[in-house]
């Protein structure tokens, strides 16, 4: 366990995260313009990649490494190197790639809340964990479906608002079990 979190907490923090993120969607339909221009914003790609390399770099100089102990330090210091290279030669789509290795950062705190629990409801939180999963190995390596993915659901405004009524329940069931079972 590297995040000791509990399974309450986790729902709470990924329901409210849903939550925030649907809500403004689902009662303002013209912000799907701007969630247009998000795959190829540099702003947000620098951001979100500089979110990634300080959660890494905090795994890395935190967690137990048993035998490969002897790479942690050229591993902290290939990352900032790392972190300027992609900077400096990744321009197409940097802001899907970062979100992606957010996702992907993500999952563990999730799965590990998760982990030997016997409630039916934690299903809630592994299964957003598994498509957080999926999501950021496809938006890493294939980061023009993201675009894809927004210029679909923005083509028309029920669309728009039924895929944040879905995200929003699904949080709001979050929430609620969080409250009341775990």
């Amino acid at each position: 366990m590297i995040y000791h979190l509990s399974l309450q907490t986790v729902g709470i923090i990924a329901g409210a995260f849903l939550i925030l993120i649907s809500l403004p969607g689902l009662f303002k339909p013209d912000l799907a313009n701007v969630a247009q221009r998000f795959p190829r914003s540099h702003v947000a790609g620098v951001v979100l990649l500089t979110i990634s390399l300080l959660w890494t770099f905090w795994l890395l100089a935190t967690i137990e490494m048993g035998e490969f102990q002897a790479f942690r330090r050229p591993l902290l210091i290939a990352l900032p190197i790392g972190y300027l290279l992609v900077l400096r030669f990744v321009d197409e789509f940097l802001a899907v790639r970062a979100l992606g290795i957010l996702c992907l950062l993500a999952v563990e705190p999730l799965l590990d809340a998760g982990f030997l629990r016997y409630e039916t409801s934690r299903l809630l939180i592994t299964g957003f964990a598994y498509l957080l999963v999926v999501a950021g190995l496809f938006w890493v390596t294939m980061p023009y479906l993201l675009r894809d993915q927004i210029n679909w659901s923005a083509r028309s405004a029920f669309r728009w608002r039924f895929l944040h009524g879905v995200a929003l329940l699904y949080g709001a069931a979050m929430l609620g079990f969080a409250f009341t079972r775990y």
